[in-house]
């Protein structure tokens, strides 16, 4: 349970890192809004998480997921430049996360 509160905790950091985007510097309200909303859910998941699993292994795959999907979503619905190196860089995050997780967390 501990571990698909970290990944929709990754997912809403996905979100909440667009919002960012839209938002303008926060000058447009409903982008901000919901980045607050975002945030707010992905660190209030985050936190709860943490009261079981190890911060280290968590804190990787919350950032990894993140970063990958916001990554992926820019490229996607953005239009954020494709590019080999790109793609080849977050599949390197993702393998990154996945190795730190099976190295040695007990939960």
């Amino acid at each position: 349970m501990a571990w698909l509160l970290v990944i929709v905790a990754g997912l809403l950091e996905t979100g909440f890192a667009v919002c960012l985007k839209l938002s303008h510097g926060f000058t447009r309200l409903w982008p901000t809004v919901a980045f607050c909303a975002f945030a707010l859910g992905s660190f209030g998941l985050l936190t709860l998480s943490l009261k079981r699993l190890d911060v280290g292994p968590a804190y990787a795959v919350w950032t990894g997921i993140g970063a990958a999907g916001t990554a992926i979503y820019g490229m996607v619905f953005m239009g954020d430049v494709v590019s080999a190196l790109k793609l080849v860089s977050i599949t390197l995050v993702i393998v990154g996360v996945i190795g730190l997780q099976l190295s040695g967390s007990a939960h």
